[in-house]
């Protein structure tokens, strides 16, 4: 699958870039997100999360917060019921700062 979504032969359906939101936007952006794309019959979706910051401003920051979480988001009992997997995406479409989403079909 991610060969057909990086070669352009299999169609990314929606797409949600969440970088630059602090992490409780960002979850609640992606929940509406996945849930909007079920109801829509997306089958695949692109999800930025971005790469991190290269180099924190107070030395205290967390890098790629975001990137870290949203696996972990996905996975959770919560957005189960519209997930069916995910894996990083290709070079093309944003590399380890996105990932691919199967979207679980709707009832």
């Amino acid at each position: 699958m991610r060969q057909k979504l990086g070669r352009g032969t299999e169609p990314i359906d929606d797409r949600i870039d969440l970088h630059g939101m602090t992490q409780a936007a960002a979850h609640t952006a992606l929940a509406r997100f996945l849930v909007r794309a079920q109801h829509e019959g997306a089958r695949v979706v692109l999800v930025i999360t971005g790469k991190g910051a290269r180099q924190s401003d107070d030395g205290y920051s967390e890098r790629g917060v975001l990137r870290r979480q949203v696996p972990l988001w996905l996975e959770s009992a919560e957005l189960r019921p519209f997930v069916v997997g995910f894996e990083s995406a290709g070079a093309g479409h944003g590399g380890a700062g996105a990932l691919y989403v199967r979207v679980r079909r709707g009832r």
